[in-house]
């Protein structure tokens, strides 16, 4: 299995908003939409059972994926689980939000394979460079499009 991929950004807002924010499963298409695309939604809008049907992008591979929130902890933690490559690719993702010293959040995102086809077992470093990069821009546009004040 690959090692899990994890990256962070610092934010003013305070741990419940930013929570809040990423409570809502459709608040998570404007900074994933580099490589997440034609989102559908289903179950609640927010909270354990909201799901997303999503096409993705990352480099020559074109995929689609089912995340479902499957454990939400306020203003702590959220995990969605996310079923790709037909089954074979199963993960999860977890935000985890960290009330800052001096103020604001740190929000962590950490992305783990439960389940991998063979393909990513053997393209791993180049997998886990790709979804670095990814994740890395999507955690700087969340930190821009969160709502201030």
């Amino acid at each position: 299995m690959p090692k899990p991929v994890s990256v962070s950004v610092d934010v003013p807002q305070p741990r419940e908003a930013v929570f809040d924010f990423l409570d809502v499963m459709a608040n998570h298409e404007p900074f994933t939409d580099h490589v997440l695309f034609d989102w559908s939604y289903s179950g609640p809008a927010r909270g354990v059972g909201s799901k997303a049907h999503v096409h993705t992008k990352a480099g020559w591979v074109r995929d689609e994926a089912d995340i479902e929130v499957v454990s939400a902890r306020a203003p702590e933690c959220i995990v969605e689980r996310n079923v790709s490559a037909k089954g074979k690719r199963i993960a999860h993702g977890t935000y985890d939000l960290a009330e800052l010293p001096a103020g604001g959040t740190r929000v962590s995102f950490t992305y783990a394979w439960e389940q991998t086809p063979a393909a990513d077992r053997v393209l791993a470093p180049l997998v886990r460079v790709m979804l670095r990069r990814a994740n890395t821009l999507a955690m700087k546009r969340l930190a821009r499009q969160l709502p201030t004040g």
